[in-house]
């Protein structure tokens, strides 16, 4: 049996050495034997599971659940349960594809929005705490959208109180969806910029393209391209996953 060193099971992944050690401390890689003098001992199986681990955790992952779905898969396959890792990552891609899914239908949400017109007519305002049980929110989240500058609500001369009518309900439902679908308040700051501009040619790649100006740019930031690019990653675990099973069965003569 060949064995390798820690630099070398590095060298042949592209990754720094204590990165193959952190990988054994998370239990993303099988066990690690050592010799007598207390170096470690990796296999052909543990250079196959530091490239699945590689393949796993290689896109921007945002969603918390998505990269836990992600180790999960690895480390089902450090286990040596590798059909079942297999299974997972079956799943994992379903998840994807829905997320997906969820995240273009809120687009023709948007879409619906924009087209429709509020009827004029004498206009009825809510309250903030009425707004936040209609719309199944928390005050503090109105307060944090309004914060962020996603929505500007008028307030009433009178009394100073904030004054939500259909044209603020409507916003707030948009925003509502977006939010549910997992797209950043930046990417939606980002579209209501343009769409208050009159620029509304294409919302789809407004929200899905971080403009220069924005320093700190995460991965819901331009969620559709992630989404995408993170369905490509789970066809290539499932790849990878395959190849390793295909490795483990017997040769017949």
């Amino acid at each position: 049996m060949k064995y390798y060193k820690t630099s070398e099971i590095a060298e042949l992944v592209c990754v720094h050495p204590n990165t193959v050690r952190l990988y054994e401390k998370w239990k993303l890689l099988q066990p690690v034997p050592r010799n007598c003098k207390g170096y470690r001992l990796y296999t052909e199986d543990h250079l196959e599971q530091m490239r699945l681990a590689r393949i796993a955790l290689r896109c921007n992952f945002i969603e918390g659940n998505i990269r836990n779905l992600a180790t999960d898969i690895v480390k089902t396959g450090a286990q040596g349960d590798l059909q079942k890792a297999l299974n997972m990552a079956y799943d994992y891609r379903i998840h994807i594809q829905k997320e997906l899914t969820k995240a273009e239908e809120a687009l023709e949400i948007i879409y619906k929005w924009l087209k429709d017109e509020v009827t004029v007519g004498e206009e009825t305002y809510m309250k903030r705490k009425d707004v936040a049980n209609l719309l199944n929110i928390s005050i503090d989240v109105l307060r944090d959208w309004e914060r962020n500058g996603l929505i500007k609500v008028p307030r009433s001369p009178n009394n100073n109180y904030r004054m939500y009518g259909a044209y603020e309900i409507r916003r707030l439902k948009v925003i509502r969806t977006l939010r549910n679908a997992n797209y950043s308040m930046m990417s939606i700051l980002r579209m209501f910029k343009y769409i208050d501009e009159g620029k509304v040619s294409d919302v789809k790649e407004i929200i899905d393209t971080p403009s220069l100006e924005e320093d700190i740019i995460s991965a819901t930031d331009r969620w559709i391209t992630t989404l995408i690019e993170t369905i490509e990653n789970a066809e290539e675990v499932i790849v990878q996953l395959e190849m390793m099973i295909e490795s483990k069965e017997p040769r017949i003569p």
